[in-house]
């Protein structure tokens, strides 16, 4: 049996015989005259461009142990995890890093997932739904966003790091259990959150703060544990951290870090970690050698921030909290333009247009590495100034 509404398709205009895809083509037009249009930029091997679009901010993800933990792994476990982790999709590597991150992070458990967007929906969905509350800032990264989005509870978006708003919120609140989620530091411009305002806020309420470290970890706190953890919060009670394996650790995948008792939670609960193929062995084995070397070198983060700095200052910008610097051009067509000349230069920086920011703040985004010597910052630097001048943004 067939059940319809009776009501159109979303944006299926019949009047003007845009049926089907047909309507892809107009928006397609609007999106190109906006200069919203995207294409992935396509990087070859054994291509010598300077890479500062990415976010291997330590530079692990060609590092040698690295690579040969992940081939290791591959040739024990086989190409992909084969099944979800609830079947047969959980190797003994999998228990092996979710307890070594969570050892390393200063948390009673972890459970990974096969990228960080889905740990984020998944946690978010597994701690709210209809009925509860849900305080969000407008920092959020979008898998929090989407996750409030799916968890069909009621949400509240304050102004970005705005403890006071959260406390308003959650005393207003009829609602008996609340989540407040954030970013611990801004992945747009790397700015920091008040974490421990925000813990506050949330425990006076009787709320659980859920915190994204996918920016910090590798980048802020002791030996790159995260701001969590430069916070002194690390195992915090009523305290969730979601974090990635596909930036400061070169790997792929995300975790969730909490109590024994959200792990088991998670499992039975959160449909990205039910119903998805369990996160690649190579990538676990990439995770670990990272997280293996991260030990062994805990000076790196503090490393990578002296090159964000000492970048930033070449640049002529304010100097970042974290490893990312970000030069706002305003017109979306002209950061484009800003980043191909970057490119055109054998520079590759991000480029950052609406919705991704804010109408009339596109820009580069320009993400430091930790293995990049002063020479090679200071050419950046030069490169990315002709760039700006060439597209009149200087």
């Amino acid at each position: 049996m067939t059940i319809t509404s009776g009501q159109p398709v979303a944006g299926q205009d019949v009047t003007s015989g845009e049926v089907g895809l047909a309507w892809l083509a107009r928006a397609a037009r609007d999106r190109a005259e906006a200069g919203l249009h995207r294409e992935p930029h396509v990087r070859r091997a054994g291509a010598d461009a300077v890479n500062l679009g990415s976010n291997d901010y330590l530079g692990l993800s060609t590092h040698p142990d690295v690579i040969a933990g992940a081939q290791a792994a591959a040739a024990q476990w086989g190409g992909g995890s084969t099944a979800s982790r609830l079947v047969v999709g959980t190797t003994a590597a999998h228990v092996d890093l979710e307890n070594e991150l969570a050892d390393f992070l200063g948390f009673p458990a972890a459970l990974t997932f096969s990228s960080g967007y889905l740990a984020n929906v998944g946690a978010v969905t597994a701690l709210a739904g209809r009925g509860d509350l849900i305080v969000s800032d407008t920092g959020s990264h979008a898998s929090l966003i989407d996750g409030c989005r799916l968890s069909r509870a009621r949400v509240v978006v304050v102004d970005r790091g705005d403890h006071e708003a959260v406390r308003a919120a959650l005393a207003a609140r009829t609602e008996e259990r609340a989540l407040v989620v954030t970013d611990s530091v801004y992945s747009i411009d790397g700015e920091p959150a008040p974490v421990a305002d925000l813990y506050a806020a949330a425990r006076a309420h009787g709320a659980v703060l859920l915190v994204d470290e996918a920016h910090a970890v590798g980048v802020r706190g002791p030996g790159g544990r995260g701001l969590v953890a430069e916070q002194g919060l690390s195992g915090a009670p009523d305290l969730v951290v979601t974090t990635v394996l596909s930036k400061s650790f070169g790997a792929q995948g995300g975790v969730v870090l909490g109590p024994e008792i959200l792990r088991s939670h998670l499992i039975d609960c959160a449909r990205p970690f039910i119903f998805d193929t369990g996160l690649n062995p190579a990538a676990v084995g990439a995770a670990r050698a990272a997280l293996r070397v991260l030990r062994a070198y805990p000076a790196l983060p503090d490393r990578l921030r002296d090159n964000a700095r000492h970048l930033a200052r070449a640049c002529g910008v304010d100097e970042p909290a974290a490893a990312v610097i970000s030069i706002i051009v305003g017109d979306p067509q002209r950061a484009v333009d800003a980043a191909a000349a970057c490119r055109d230069r054998g520079v590759l920086v991000g480029c950052f247009r609406p919705p991704s920011v804010p109408p009339g703040t596109s820009r580069l985004r320009i993400t430091v590495r930790a293995d990049l010597d002063a020479a090679t910052l200071d050419h950046v630097a030069e490169v990315v100034d002709a760039a700006l001048r060439e597209v009149g943004a200087r």
